[in-house]
């Protein structure tokens, strides 16, 4: 496989924060987005099955840019098309079904400032998941392990501190999700009779 030419700056001493979303660890360097998952390779030429962790269809066109796993190698998408509800990329320096396979289970990452600008009221995963919740009267409740998405809406699963085995399932619903403070980390919540078994 080819090194990729580009790295962004800065990389010695690289911080990660690790978080769980869809039963997997998440391990990314601070200032980068996971967008995508290499699941596996498809076909002989270096082609890559990708899950995809973004709601942006555009951030997969050709051309883009994207980080290549925590050592964060610049590649640029050569190919890319949609199948069985994931995308197939080929990317630069990948060029056999060796160096797919090299790959595999490695997260793709873009740098923070490159995200979309997201709606009022609209969150990354990543700026939910680790979050601390607490109810209205200040009383912590615990911190958001992960996020099930439903369709109808985000449920908001939360781990209380004094017993972690347990989960409390909290609706992203706007009688429930009172405000969300990305900069604090903190989410403060209405507890909805039922919501909370005790």
């Amino acid at each position: 496989m080819q090194q990729p030419k580009s790295k962004p700056a800065g990389r010695s001493g690289q911080r990660f924060e690790t978080y769980t979303h869809r039963n997997r660890k998440v391990r990314v360097p601070l200032g980068y987005m996971a967008v995508g998952l290499i699941t596996g390779a498809h076909g002989l030429r270096g082609e890559l099955r990708v899950e995809v962790h973004s709601d942006n269809p555009a951030r997969f066109a050709v051309g883009s840019r994207l980080w290549l796993g925590e050592g964060l190698d610049g590649v640029e998408i050569l190919t890319s098309r949609p199948h069985k509800g994931q995308v197939l990329l080929t990317l630069s320096g990948i060029d056999s079904r060796a160096d797919a396979d090299a790959v595999r289970g490695e997260w793709l990452f873009i740098p923070d400032q490159d995200a979309a600008e997201l709606d009022e009221d609209t969150y990354y995963v990543h700026d939910i998941i680790g979050a601390a919740v607490q109810t209205q009267d200040g009383r912590p409740l615990g911190v958001v392990k992960d996020i099930l998405f439903t369709g109808a809406n985000e449920v908001y699963i939360v781990t209380p501190p004094d017993a972690p085995e347990r989960e409390i399932l909290l609706p992203a619903i706007a009688d429930v999700i009172l405000q969300v403070d990305v900069e604090q980390g903190l989410i403060t919540v209405n507890l909805l009779p039922g919501l909370l078994e005790e």
